[in-house]
């Protein structure tokens, strides 16, 4: 995974680079997906995926914190057409973006929601309370979204006494899903903006 440079602080942590390691095969990226991002923040998430993806939207409510994204932005090398957005969700989203990341927890119900009515194929959510984990993953569920949760933590050895310890990050639930279909293999089926659609408008 290509370093990823970030000089500029958004008061609030980016994902952790282990964390996006995991979220980036989940997202399954490539050049025909428009990758849309719900609070880009640092803009971590959203430099890895302009790497990947063709186009990138991303979602940031606070003006400080988009600016910081478009600053790290420029400080990396991406190819995607990127269309940074002061917005909230799920009116700022974009109506043809097929693979979705909610990075926070704000108005998560109604973005789902915008998911199933516009078929996006892959949508994957962060979460660090456990409260908001489950309450979410219920609501993946009943919207027909969910494939898999899985709950991880980080930890970073460091010198000790002459040995290694660890400091551990705060673990992180992740929520994968979305409307495509499922392959044998247990993967998504990738389906890109230029699929078929079913007669209910959501993709084959």
């Amino acid at each position: 995974m290509a370093h990823v440079s970030l000089p500029h602080d958004a008061k609030a942590g980016p994902t952790k680079p282990e964390v996006r390691a995991v979220l980036l095969d989940k997202l399954d990226l490539g050049p025909a997906d428009h990758f849309a991002e719900v609070g880009s923040c640092t803009g971590a998430v959203t430099i890895e995926a302009a790497r990947r993806a063709g186009r990138v939207t991303a979602l940031e409510r606070k003006p400080n914190r988009l600016e910081t994204t478009r600053k790290n932005l420029a400080a990396n090398d991406v190819t995607a057409e990127v269309d940074l957005r002061e917005a909230e969700a799920p009116e700022g989203l974009p109506e043809d973006a097929n693979v979705l990341f909610l990075g926070g927890s704000r108005n998560y119900e109604a973005v789902l929601d915008r998911a199933v009515e516009a078929g996006v194929d892959r949508v994957v959510m962060n979460v660090s309370r456990l409260e908001v984990a489950g309450a979410a993953t219920e609501a993946f569920r009943e919207r027909g979204l969910l494939d898999e949760v899985i709950q991880f933590q980080v930890s970073h050895g460091y010198e000790l006494a002459g040995a290694t310890s660890f400091d551990s990050e705060n673990p992180v639930y992740m929520l994968v899903g979305g409307t495509a279909e499922v392959a044998t293999d247990g993967g998504r089926r990738r389906s890109g903006p230029q699929s078929a659609r079913r007669p209910d408008g959501r993709r084959r």
